[in-house]
């Protein structure tokens, strides 16, 4: 009822019509995401929550809410599915589920498990492998999140870690440590959206020098790692993560009662196989990494086009689309072919077992195409364009990282996407940051303001992803955890809060007054292990 009231109300205004045929910004075009993500928090259902918010965006759109539906499904969604970058995720995640499934069914997992046991003998410890992991695996985040969650869950599982904080560990490690190597699928991409601007203003300065120079910049996801590490040394928690914690360790529930994971490893058949010996899953997972890394070397010097390239220009013309899926389908392969030679399981068995790791993943593909769709209604409805638009009439170089930041959070909290975000940003901040501080341009792009700037963009789009639930990578992680995604949104967000909050005061405003980068890192540092110790708890 609530829908098709904000429905008539919004068709019942004329001046919101007239708006949006204009291609002018109005306020209403917060509502789809802004009710998809009250509706997912209240109800745990993030797919009916997901689809009624693309219904409003598509009626509004259409300016009727049965075409809107209409419109929905068979525009909206179908192009979500059918985009090139869209398909190529579902395909990897779908055959990574696989994967999963025949390492799981052929005893490879158990015995890598077993054989780890030996080293993990702890929450703590398990938690730091946990972190351990999810920094190697830093040259993107997709992988890492699908890697980390799927290898370790059964390792957290039987030291007592809820999926809620084995999910934290993976989201959080995830896009920040993507995003700060020197080399990854993140890095690339933000470099590449400095070529234009650079070559508009005619500045001479390397787009991936200006990308390294503002990585100590980056204070959300420098930060954020630092409240992990210092969160898994001291083993404190607080807010709702605390309750989780709790909970497993007095009754053994890795999940709440009333938890819908996204996937759902029941679906994996182990066929009642005793542990087999570690390389058995170990051999599969190194073949995702060696293709994926040797999938971005091919494809970048097939696609470059200049003499001599760098690492840096060949990874930037690479597709890792392309290498993801071969990583996972080859892996898969890899995988069958082991358990049949080694008379783990019989073809069919292996076979039936790659199936129902596909259909595990199911759901989580389910709410990827969902959270997309609500992302290109977003486009439509101009939500982004209407944020940056408010916030436009406050800016001073001073204030430039901090309202950067700001905007680049609420973005991404809206549309779900880190990426899209900096897409969105990046082009409307760096000529506004030229405009403002009226330097030399080559100079302008070397101070720590439009450095602070720069990393605002990514690290606020990176803060608005791990608080929304209709971001994709959050939705990743809930998957490799399998958990549930409401109860993983709701037990990082206090943390994501927190060391945001941090991040903009100190960080954002911090650099745009003049203070040290070493001294805002340090200090935060500080303050994290403070607000960790004394407002944190020890797990009963």
């Amino acid at each position: 009822m609530l829908f098709f009231l904000i429905q008539e109300h919004v068709f019942a205004s004329e001046s919101v019509s007239n708006s949006l045929d204009a291609g002018q910004y109005s306020i209403l075009s917060i509502l789809p995401p802004l009710i998809a993500i009250i509706l997912a928090l209240i109800t745990h259902e993030a797919h009916l929550a997901l689809f009624l918010g693309i219904w409003l965006g598509s009626a509004m759109v259409v300016h009727h809410p049965v075409v809107g539906l209409t419109h929905a499904l068979d525009t909206y969604i179908v192009q979500s599915v059918t985009d090139h970058g869209h398909a190529s995720i579902l395909i990897f995640t779908m055959a990574f589920g696989g994967l999963i499934g025949v390492i799981s069914a052929n005893g490879g997992m158990a015995g890598a498990v077993h054989t780890a046991a030996r080293y993990a003998t702890s929450n703590r410890r398990s938690q730091l492998a946990t972190t351990l992991m999810g920094f190697v695996i830093f040259f993107d985040d997709y992988a890492n999140t699908l890697l980390v969650g799927n290898m370790m869950r059964p390792f957290t599982d039987r030291v007592k870690i809820s999926r809620e904080k084995l999910s934290y560990l993976v989201d959080s490690t995830a896009s920040p440590v993507a995003s700060l190597a020197f080399i990854s699928s993140w890095s690339v991409f933000q470099m590449s959206l400095l070529e234009s601007p650079y070559k508009q203003f005619g500045i001479s300065v390397n787009p991936y020098l200006t990308f390294l120079q503002s990585i100590p910049f980056s204070f959300y996801c420098i930060l954020t790692l630092v409240f992990i590490i210092i969160n898994v040394l001291l083993k404190r928690e607080y807010g709702p993560m605390l309750e989780a914690e709790n909970r497993v360790v007095l009754t053994g529930k890795v999940l709440a009662d009333n938890a819908k994971p996204l996937s759902d490893p029941s679906l994996i058949k182990e066929n009642n196989i005793i542990s087999s010996h570690w390389s058995n899953a170990f051999i599969p997972i190194g073949v995702v990494v060696a293709v994926t890394i040797g999938g971005l070397m091919v494809t970048g010097l097939n696609n470059v086009t200049m003499e001599n390239p760098g690492l840096q220009d060949i990874v930037g013309a690479a597709d890792p689309y392309a290498s993801l899926i071969w990583a996972a389908c080859f892996s898969s392969m890899i995988a069958v072919g082991i358990s049949v030679f080694r008379g783990l399981l019989s073809l069919e068995k292996a076979l039936e077992a790659w199936i129902s790791g596909v259909r595990s993943m199911v759901l989580a593909c389910i709410i990827l195409v969902l959270a997309w769709t609500i992302g290109s209604v977003c486009k439509d409805l101009h939500t982004a364009e209407y944020l940056v638009s408010i916030s436009s009439n406050v800016l001073t170089p001073n204030m430039l990282p901090f309202i950067t930041f700001v905007t680049a959070a609420a973005i991404s909290f809206s549309i779900g996407s880190a990426w899209a975000t900096m897409s969105i940003l990046v082009p409307v901040v760096v000529p506004m940051a030229l405009h403002l501080m009226n330097m030399d341009p080559n100079s302008v792009v070397e101070s720590p303001i439009f450095l602070a700037t720069f990393s605002s963009v990514l690290s606020g789009a990176v803060f608005g992803d791990h608080c929304s639930p209709i971001s994709d990578t959050t939705i990743l992680s809930s998957t490799a955890s399998a958990s549930d995604h409401i109860d993983h949104v709701k037990t990082q967000m206090p943390y994501a809060l927190t060391v945001g909050l941090l991040a903009m005061i100190l960080g954002c405003l911090g650099v745009g007054y003049g203070v040290p980068v070493s001294v805002i890192l340090i200090t935060g540092s500080v303050i994290l292990f403070i607000i960790i110790r004394y407002m944190g708890q020890p797990v009963s």
